[in-house]
């Protein structure tokens, strides 16, 4: 062996016998044990076939994932966006700040107030979130009293499933909510309170919010409410102007989006605002001081009567702009559940009734206009007239009057009118149809032009449809109908020097902006000459300052005043017949220079006087009085024209 060859193990040969504490070195030196049959016959199993299993489960899994990751991401992407979106994000309504109703100098006669529409997240109120298994009827039962709500309502709209927003009330003050909030701060310290003990850690009112909105009030209270109106619980208008101007009253809303997590918003790029536009403010051409004097007046007098209603109205004759329009029995818009419905209108548009005497006017108009006679006219007037199917009458038993035509209008004779009118036409169907022109050009049984809402035109029956009696009553007032505004502005008409200016009660709109915009000019339409105007003038003054006249309890001292009364009988709404009467005065001032025209009219009076020029004779003489020095116009210059009433034969 060469010296670079490693040296050689030694083998035991076979055979060679073992020392005695040397160790097998190899397995086949190794004694075999004997084994069981059975276990000689067991084989280890291919794992290949469970691996091909488990690689097929796993497939299948897999291509689950990602088919519905592509469902989520591809197919209903946007459907999820938009899931996600609407629980994340949350939309309000922000109310745009309704504009305010001022009087002609800018007070306030409707404005609008800081308030708050109480809301709800109902998924706050589930046993899950609230820890109370009745949170809804807890709620509601500390809500109710304080919202003047039922909790039966509440505890339903608590309970509004697949939403996160509910209103349980709008408008509310900000005193109602400062109670809420501090019910909510006494819950909230409860149940942290109980939260460190024992208890459940409830908090009922943990899902009840707030939102800005805006309460409307009405600072005079039942002022001016037949012209006003009202608006509803929604605050939108639902009466009178409030309804009829609502587009231009309530601005246009906006909207608030923002990121919410528990009913609370969160700080976020991601929110947007749109702001919300004001409303215009209206400015109208009703003074509330001659307001109030018209409606104390006339709510005193109605009292006094023990009446059904009246109405006092109040214009400038130079303008047609309605200082005044003052019904009673009135309303309080502030507090609608104790407003009786049938005074919650303005009924000083609404209602109509036959006129009576103040409509000779018209009448006299037409004679004076037509050349058929002049103030100075001989009228002989018997104690009764037959015309027609009918024995005509004045207001009392008197022998035979020799009157002027003057003196027709000045003691409101019935039968003197009936044959002053019946020389408008050779024939009473020709007279007729020319006294039915100026009825209509005076505007009886026509659109006064104010577009108020339920305003009545009046009823005015086409001459061919007169009855026999109508042709004969209609010259005096009995048989056609109008509503008090129309009275007012026959009266306007004469005092304005025969031309009718449509009759107005909005002076122009101030929006967000802050610029005025006026009302558009009203339309102007002559009726009547101004000599024939002027001559009306002298006769009406007849009426209150001859001794002869029926009007003298409207004189006011310093002043000239022309004036008519009117007492006609009443037709009853509950029965379609004649019961009771309507009394009414109707007259401008000063007569020589007509500036202020009021009218003045009282239904179905029942205690004391009926007659107008008792009843609504003073009315007019304490309203016009108050609307003379509230305008600052001068007494008369000159004395009364003084036509004579009667002649002798």
């Amino acid at each position: 062996m060469s010296p670079q060859e490693p040296p050689r193990r030694r083998v035991p040969g076979p055979g060679r016998p073992r020392t005695g504490g040397e160790r097998p070195r190899t397995a086949a030196a190794r004694p075999r044990r004997p084994r069981p049959a059975a276990a000689r016959n067991i084989r280890l199993g291919s794992p290949k076939p469970r691996l091909r299993l488990v690689s097929i489960g796993l497939t299948l899994v897999m291509v689950a994932f990602v088919v519905r990751l592509l469902q989520v991401q591809a197919v209903d992407a946007s459907e999820y966006t938009a899931q996600a979106q609407k629980n994340r994000y949350a939309t309000y309504t922000l109310a745009a700040e309704r504009g305010r109703i001022t009087d002609r100098s800018g007070i306030a006669l409707a404005t609008s107030v800081d308030a708050y529409d109480i809301t709800a997240d109902p998924t706050m109120f589930t046993p899950q979130e609230s820890k109370a298994l009745d949170a809804p009827e807890q709620a509601a039962a500390l809500l109710g009293p304080l919202l003047d709500k039922d909790p039966k309502e509440i505890t339903a709209r608590l309970k509004t499933p697949n939403t996160k927003y509910v209103v349980l009330a709008r408008r509310q003050t900000p005193q109602v909510w400062n109670q809420i909030k501090d019910l909510k701060k006494a819950f909230s310290e409860k149940a942290q309170a109980d939260k460190r003990g024992t208890g459940p850690g409830a908090n009922v009112l943990a899902g009840v919010f707030q939102e800005p909105s805006s309460k409307r009030v009405y600072p005079n209270g039942d002022l001016a409410a037949g012209i006003i109106g009202y608006v509803n619980a929604e605050g939108k208008g639902a009466g009178g102007l409030e309804s009829a101007l609502d587009e231009k009253l309530a601005g246009e809303d906006g909207e608030l989006r923002y990121a919410q997590a528990g009913g609370r918003r969160v700080p976020t790029a991601g929110s947007h605002e749109k702001p919300a536009v004001p409303g215009a403010d209206i400015e109208l051409t009703i003074d509330r001081d001659i307001q109030w004097a018209a409606q104390n007046a006339i709510t005193e007098q109605v009292r006094a009567s023990a009446a059904d209603r009246g109405y006092v109205i109040v214009q400038d004759t130079r303008t047609g702009e309605v200082l005044a329009m003052a019904n009673a029995p009135g309303f309080d818009p502030n507090d609608l559940s104790k407003a009786r419905s049938a005074a919650m209108g303005n009924a000083a548009l609404q209602d109509v009734y036959e006129p009576g005497s103040t409509a000779k006017v018209i009448s006299m108009a037409a004679v004076l206009e037509e050349k058929a006679a002049g103030p100075l006219t001989h009228v002989t007037v018997p104690n009764r007239l037959h015309r027609g199917d009918r024995l005509f009458k004045d207001d009392i038993d008197h022998p035979t009057w020799y009157l002027t035509l003057n003196g027709v209008l000045a003691k409101s004779s019935n039968i003197g009118t009936i044959m002053a009118t019946g020389r408008l036409g050779k024939t009473q169907s020709d007279a007729n149809d020319v006294l039915y022109s100026y009825l209509t050009n005076f505007g009886i049984g026509q659109p006064t032009g104010l577009d108020y809402p339920g305003e009545s035109r009046g009823i005015l029956a086409k001459p061919r449809d007169w009855s026999t009696s109508q042709q004969y009553t209609i010259p005096f007032g009995q048989g056609l109908s109008l509503n008090a505004m129309q009275a007012a502005s026959v009266y306007s008409t004469i005092a304005n020097g025969g031309v009718r200016i449509e009759p107005t009660l909005v002076r122009g709109s101030r929006g967000p902006d802050g610029r005025f915009t006026p009302a558009a000019d009203p339309p102007k339409t002559r009726v009547v000459s101004e000599a024939t105007a002027k001559t009306l003038a002298q006769m009406l003054e007849s009426v209150v300052d001859d001794q002869e006249g029926t009007g003298t309890k409207a004189r006011i001292p310093g002043y000239r005043v022309g004036g008519k009364t009117g007492t006609s009988n009443r037709v009853d709404p509950a029965t379609g017949r004649y019961k009771g009467y309507t009394a009414s005065f109707a007259g401008f001032a000063p007569a020589d220079d007509p500036r202020i025209t009021v009218y003045c009219a009282i239904q179905n009076p029942t205690r004391g006087s009926y007659f107008g020029g008792q009843i609504c004779g003073p009315i007019y003489k304490k309203v016009m009085e108050f609307a003379l020095k509230t305008q600052q116009i001068a007494p008369s210059g000159t004395a009364p024209a003084g036509l004579p009433v009667t002649f002798t034969p």
